[in-house]
């Protein structure tokens, strides 16, 4: 097919300010990924859109298996859905109060919630 580029679970995107380090968290417009690698500002940067990973929780956050889970930006940590937080995936796992990781399968996209 000619029109074809790639499959998109992987995408390259320009290194945000400060640059990233490899398996961070990232948005960039609608788009959530995990950095392949480390970067720094400005260079092409791999982001992995889809796929299971180990990310840091809010410790408070009480999340179980299937769970609809956000990332706070500002943080840098999985947290529930709510104001500011944008929606990356659900919960592979049940996670508690005092857990500070979870496994996400991402979905692809951040879309800021309401």
């Amino acid at each position: 097919m000619k029109t074809y580029i790639q499959n998109g679970h992987v995408i390259t995107v320009p290194t945000p300010a400060g640059g990233i380090a490899s398996g961070d968290g990232l948005i960039v417009g609608n788009i959530f990924g995990i950095a392949a690698y480390s970067a720094a500002e400005g260079d092409p940067l791999e982001l992995s859109t889809t796929g299971v990973y180990k990310l840091p929780k809010t410790s408070a956050a009480v999340l179980a298996v299937g769970a609809r889970v956000a990332w706070d930006n500002t943080a840098k940590q999985v947290n529930i859905p709510g104001a500011g937080r944008f929606p990356i995936g659900i919960s592979t796992e049940a996670a508690g109060n005092g857990i500070t990781s979870v496994t996400v399968r991402l979905d692809g996209v951040a879309t800021a919630a309401a």
